[in-house]
């Protein structure tokens, strides 16, 4: 089957699953007559800055939640998770759609990658129930700092090569190596742990521009979130204060930051996957020491 028709349909089927959503959402709001548009202007500027960020492969969640206690968006705790994952999944699935036009890349390294991530997300909480997350947290943020200053080292002695614009995909043991590797980022992301920049890392460190990790990484979390979203809208687990602001202002913002990286030249693309990676390991690390801090206090 032709490459580009096999890109198009999964672009067709993240459509669909688009529309399927949004129809739920419809429905579910005007059956329990929610009014969305509460405090939209707030929603509608964190959508933007969060969902913007996500696009340059920082994520959202962590600054989500940051600017939600800044604004007081969401005063539940125990409905973040759902109000997060129901706000972020259409920008979500708008960036997936793009990167797979914009960015050429394999349908084989992505179809795999991309559901060895989805599948290690599904069994992730019975492998990792009994695992101490503030030492994965602290491992995982170490390695990513190291892998950043490896790829910085390669930028400073061979500057202007060394990733690969021509090759597309992994292939042969490579591609297997990919597969565990984000079999494991999916079973990490049940942890809280998100895939983005291991996963930009992994393919510069393969030699490939970290722009093919993006289609792979938002196919990702687009199949993840669209299958988490739903189960919080039936369950209420949402908080939908600014959330047409959070969805529109979402989407605005991908769109601004797909036309950045789009634009891009590649060892400016390298230097922000770098920094990228240093500031999200930086975070793990710093998040395993609070854990401790905490656990401290409890004890105490």
């Amino acid at each position: 089957m032709n490459e580009n028709l096999i890109l198009h349909l999964i672009q067709a089927t993240l459509v669909l699953a688009m529309i399927i959503i949004i129809i739920e959402l419809t429905i579910h709001i005007r059956r329990q007559k929610i009014n969305i548009f509460q405090r939209f202007i707030t929603g509608f500027w964190i959508g933007l800055v969060t969902d913007m960020l996500d696009t340059l492969g920082i994520g959202s969640f962590a600054t989500t939640t940051t600017l939600f206690k800044l604004t007081k968006l969401n005063d539940d705790d125990t409905k973040l998770p759902g109000t997060m994952n129901a706000a972020h999944v259409i920008p979500v699935m708008v960036e997936a759609i793009c990167f797979i036009s914009a960015v050429k890349v394999e349908p084989l390294t992505l179809i795999l990658m991309a559901s060895a991530s989805f599948f290690g997300a599904l069994f992730g909480t019975r492998i990792t129930k009994n695992w101490n997350e503030r030492l994965v947290q602290l491992i995982l943020g170490s390695l990513l700092i190291v892998a950043a200053l490896i790829m910085a080292y390669r930028m400073l002695t061979n500057p202007g090569g060394g990733l690969s614009t021509t090759v597309h995909g992994l292939h042969g043991i490579w591609l297997v190596v990919g597969v565990v590797f984000n079999f494991t980022i999916g079973v990490l992301m049940t942890m809280g742990l998100g895939n983005y920049a291991p996963e930009l890392i992994f393919f510069s460190l393969m030699g490939l521009s970290p722009a093919i990790a993006m289609p792979v990484m938002m196919l990702d979390a687009a199949m993840i979130m669209t299958a988490s979203s739903t189960q919080f809208i039936k369950a209420d687990r949402v908080n939908w204060t600014g959330y047409a602001g959070l969805v529109l202002g979402g989407v605005i913002g991908v769109l601004i930051a797909f036309k950045f990286l789009t634009s891009i030249n590649i060892d400016t693309l390298k230097t922000l996957v770098i920094a990228i990676v240093i500031f999200t390991g930086v975070m793990l690390i710093r998040s395993s020491f609070v854990k401790k801090l905490d656990s401290h206090k409890i004890t105490k």
